[in-house]
């Protein structure tokens, strides 16, 4: 590809309008500046993979565009489908179609596996329905009657996904869904995320298993001590192996 060519393409990329934008956030633990003017762009039915070392500020900035409580965020603007999540809380931003798994999944006790998804199923924008999440996900299916929290982690993983799909959502972001898990749990984690994809669901995935989250994402976000030192396609950080050595430690 020429040089200028290159330049239409990129040109072309950036006119094209996101689906989801964040612009500038700035997000505070106190006084602890977590998040120092983080901005980022995707398209409609991308994955994008939020990378970065322990501590770079990957689950901060997951968490303030949540609209979660803590961090505060304390200056910046979030748009999902022309809506401002900015000006939202938590349960607003939900409504209007963000869905969160945090790493802990936060399965409700003494509920089954079913009455879980039922409880999701109670927002005012109901999404799948049970028996589509069950399809999705054999094993919950075989473990409907089963209580959550006793589920394996690759299951509970399961689960929270589950929770999230039982809602509308436009926007699923994951924080550290391989945690924990087998490799042989991972892949089909890996392989139900490709399945959401094909359904032209937006993902945003924080991931410490860059190379597992890179190999399903179509584009990559590298943040280091709260900042943005990367953005570009999920290939050229796997091609490029000074960047994942000095930003992943891989």
């Amino acid at each position: 590809m020429s040089e200028n060519t290159a330049h239409k393409h990129e040109h072309a990329e950036r006119s094209e309008p996101a689906y989801f934008s964040a612009w500038g956030l700035h997000a505070y633990y106190g006084e602890s500046y977590v998040v120092q003017g983080v901005s980022l762009n995707i398209h409609e039915g991308e994955i994008l993979a939020l990378l970065g070392r322990n501590g770079a500020g990957k689950t901060s900035t997951l968490r303030a565009i949540a609209r979660v409580d803590s961090p505060h965020l304390t200056h910046g603007e979030i748009w999902l489908d022309h809506q401002p999540l900015h000006t939202m809380k938590a349960w607003q931003a939900a409504r209007s179609g963000l869905a969160l798994v945090p790493e802990d999944r936060r399965i409700i006790p003494g509920l089954t596996v079913e009455e879980n998804l039922k409880l999701a199923q109670l927002a005012p924008s109901p999404g799948w329905e049970i028996s589509r999440i069950f399809e999705l996900f054999p094993r919950l299916g075989e473990r409907r009657n089963q209580e959550g929290i006793t589920l394996s982690g690759g299951e509970q993983q399961m689960l929270a996904i589950g929770r999230a799909l039982a809602r509308d959502i436009k926007l699923l972001l994951l924080d550290e869904p391989y945690e924990g898990l087998a490799p042989i749990i991972v892949r089909e984690i890996e392989r139900t995320l490709r399945e959401i994809k094909s359904l032209g669901i937006t993902t945003i995935i924080v991931e410490q298993n860059a190379i597992a989250a890179l190999e399903l994402a179509d584009r990559a976000v590298i943040l280091d001590m709260g900042q943005v030192v990367f953005e570009g396609s999920a290939a050229q950080v796997l091609d490029d192996e000074d960047l994942r050595h000095t930003y992943l430690a891989i």
